[in-house]
């Protein structure tokens, strides 16, 4: 009997979750770009409101994405890592972050010394403005 409770609760659990989808096709690149913009030292968020559905309705449309003259290639797949965790962590927040909007965050090069207790509170900041915009 407990055993099918704990099945049933992870079940939900796994329902609720949101999955992070990334953009795929080069229109939807460019149409997220052209809009909404938040800078820091450590990275840009671009946001347009969500014109393109997601494979499922908890499904987060945003895309990690990092230049090529940052480091190489381990430096920038950590601070993708880094990046990706902080909006994973956010998203348990609630009203953190919108999903009405489709979101590309690029990665700078400071955000790889930085601890995600510092990155943290800037994005989310960030993530507040792009819905007051």
């Amino acid at each position: 009997m407990l055993e099918e409770e704990l099945k049933v609760e992870k079940l939900s659990q796994l329902k609720s979750m949101v999955k992070l989808e990334s953009l795929k096709k080069s229109n939807q690149f460019k149409k997220t770009l052209t809009e909404k913009k938040v800078h820091s030292d450590f990275f840009s968020i671009f946001a347009a409101k969500s014109f393109y559905t997601p494979k499922y309705k908890t499904d987060l449309l945003i895309s990690f994405v990092m230049k090529k003259k940052i480091g190489n290639a381990v430096k920038r797949n950590k601070i993708r890592r880094k990046l990706k965790a902080i909006v994973q962590k956010l998203l348990k927040k609630r009203g953190a972050i919108s999903k009405d909007y489709t979101y590309i965050v690029f990665g700078k090069s400071n955000a790889y010394l930085q601890k995600q207790s510092t990155l943290m509170p800037l994005m989310e900041k960030s993530f507040n403005t792009i819905k007051i915009k």
